[in-house]
């Protein structure tokens, strides 16, 4: 017994105690031998016997876990102690972060109009029909909403396609004046080059008592803004058609590669469209209880933005998340 225990006490690492158990109490080890001799025992001495043996086993079971809890520590702190690192040490290979390129085009759009005392406001992704369509003059049916493809919940609720229901939530717990941008994440059932299932958008709105706010205003900040983003580039508004903004208008920059010449990436025309735009229509304000005010409203695409700034060709490089392109926005 005693030199069993010395076999125990004198194991120096978690390996060498493993074999000592094994030899002690395995299948084929000390103990079941001694347990195997309880066949050739008469019958009054088995009592004695089987209590011997269980009293034996159980100090040397007691024996191995105290000295198990010992090596354990000991082998944790030698692991500790080899991956030990002296944050006082100056590397070279330290490098910088960067903010993601969509991120920080994000920012910078955002500090544009917060410096023109616009505030940020936000809402829920998961969104209903009626914030998300029915209040923007897109009630159910209406062709309009095949322009957007949408992610539908069996509840009937949805991931908002724009930043739009921010406006009408706003809208409905505030009363005019507003002046408020709305960025964020949405969603649309689309990817290629240019499209992806998930994207960014910073919307815009204005509301004034009527005659406060006009198209004049709207062409103003707008030729200011993206020239605060692209640099001296040329502003022009085309007529469009959106739902909820009447009349409506796609802005475009003059091409910011060839500087209005014509080439591939703008199709030859010389302009790159950027944004949508426009007078918000009656309907909207109806849906959200105004009246006798007027304002504008405007959207665009941060990755839209992102692409043109830095030239990346294609949109879904910016969520693939390869480093070699990140590295580059160090």
């Amino acid at each position: 017994m005693k030199e069993l225990e010395e076999k125990i006490v004198q194991a120096d690492c978690l390996e060498t105690l493993e074999k000592v158990r094994v030899e002690l109490f395995g299948k084929k080890g000390v103990m079941a031998a001694e347990f195997a001799k309880m066949k050739d025992v008469p019958g009054p001495e088995k009592k004695a016997f089987a209590e011997g043996l269980n009293k034996n086993k159980a100090a040397l079971q007691s024996a191995f876990d105290a000295r198990f809890e010992v090596l354990k520590a000991d082998e944790i702190e030698r692991v500790l102690k080899s991956e030990e690192i002296d944050v006082s040490l100056y590397s070279t290979l330290a490098k910088k972060g960067a903010l993601h390129p969509v991120m920080e085009t994000m920012d910078k759009i955002i500090d544009y109009f917060v410096a023109l005392n616009f505030a940020v406001e936000s809402g829920p992704m998961v969104e209903d029909d009626f914030h998300n369509f029915e209040a923007l003059n897109l009630p159910k049916y209406h062709p309009a909403r095949d322009m957007q493809d949408t992610f539908y919940f069996k509840d009937g609720g949805l991931l908002r396609t724009h930043t739009s229901p921010v406006q009408i939530r706003t809208m409905l717990e505030t009363k005019p004046p507003i002046r408020m941008i709305a960025p964020g994440t949405v969603f649309r059932r689309d990817f290629d080059v240019t499209h992806t299932p998930m994207f960014h958008q910073v919307e815009g709105l204005v509301v004034d008592e009527k005659g406060k706010v006009s198209f004049a205003n709207l062409k103003s900040i707008l030729t200011d803004f993206l020239q605060y983003m692209f640099g001296d580039v040329d502003v022009r508004f085309r007529p469009s058609f959106f739902p909820f903004t009447e009349p409506s208008a796609e802005v475009d920059i003059s091409c910011i590669f060839c500087e209005g010449e014509g080439c591939r990436i703008c199709s030859h025309t010389g302009w790159l469209e950027v944004l949508g735009c426009g007078i918000v229509d009656p309907n909207v304000f109806k849906a959200v209880g105004y009246d006798d005010v007027s304002g504008y409203a405007f959207g665009l695409g941060v990755e839209r933005f992102a692409m043109l700034m830095h030239q990346i060709p294609d949109l879904r490089s910016l969520f693939e998340g390869d480093i070699r392109l990140l590295e580059q926005f160090r």
